[in-house]
């Protein structure tokens, strides 16, 4: 059985350093070999990648760009009328994810604007999102590079934000339907949002694009059961 594997979010961890590099050598020194910087625009990559290879930190996914943040940005993947803006970040993002070996992006979706209501806008989010992310699959094609959607919970985390489950998630990457496109999934919002982390995890897990291989066990023992099942069955018969 492989053993788990995990990377240090650096936009979490370490919090008490509050520059990028000291948190990348911070991580390195706690035993990690993974990290995921979030957020490493305000650093030159070049700068982040001889440090993460000085530590013998692999570093393994990054986000594009949130936006405005002082008007309350947070990804503009989803967001009607920021096309080109979401554009030139992603275009930011791939340029530091080939500087610093990274060959995952998380593309962010953004938020339900302020005083809009969700059921409002969600037909034309949706359809500005899936508009960004065939963009965005073709250009992540050419590094070979994968592209992840990440949903964030709306009862805790953030009431706004437009990607709120895997549910949600898993049906637009199927409108989509690039393969270089995956799921992003965090158990903690999907635990808040639809709960049954078990059954969840299962049927997600062919588009899960982050944590398949530290997780290959769990893939492992789904088979054999459904092989024991099946086995039982037809004994049975």
């Amino acid at each position: 059985m492989a053993p788990l594997r995990f990377a240090a979010n650096l936009d979490w961890l370490f919090a008490e350093r509050s520059a990028l590099p000291e948190r990348l050598e911070a991580a390195a020194r706690a035993g990690f070999r993974a990290a995921e910087v979030p957020w490493p625009f305000a650093w030159e990559p070049a700068l982040l990648r001889a440090i993460a290879d000085r530590a013998g930190l692999g570093l393994v996914l990054i986000n594009t760009p949130p936006g405005d943040q002082d008007q309350g940005e947070k990804g503009l993947g989803a967001v009607p009328g920021r096309q080109h803006a979401f554009r030139e970040g992603l275009a930011l993002a791939v340029k530091y994810a080939k500087v610093l070996g990274c060959q995952r992006i998380h593309l962010m979706a953004g938020r339900v604007p302020v005083g809009a209501e969700r059921a409002a806008v969600a037909a034309e989010m949706e359809a500005t999102f899936i508009e960004n992310l065939r963009h965005a699959a073709d250009i992540l094609a050419q590094e070979d590079m994968v592209g992840l959607l990440e949903p964030m919970n709306s009862r805790i985390t953030d009431p706004r934000y437009f990607l709120t489950t895997p549910r949600q998630a898993a049906a637009i990457l199927e409108k989509v339907g690039r393969p270089n496109l995956q799921l992003q999934l965090d158990v903690f919002h999907c635990q808040i949002e639809e709960g049954n982390l078990t059954q969840n995890l299962q049927r997600y897990f062919p588009l899960i694009g982050d944590t398949v291989e530290g997780l290959g066990w769990l893939r492992l023992y789904w088979e054999s059961r459904d092989q024991h099942q099946q086995h039982q069955h037809q004994h049975r018969c």
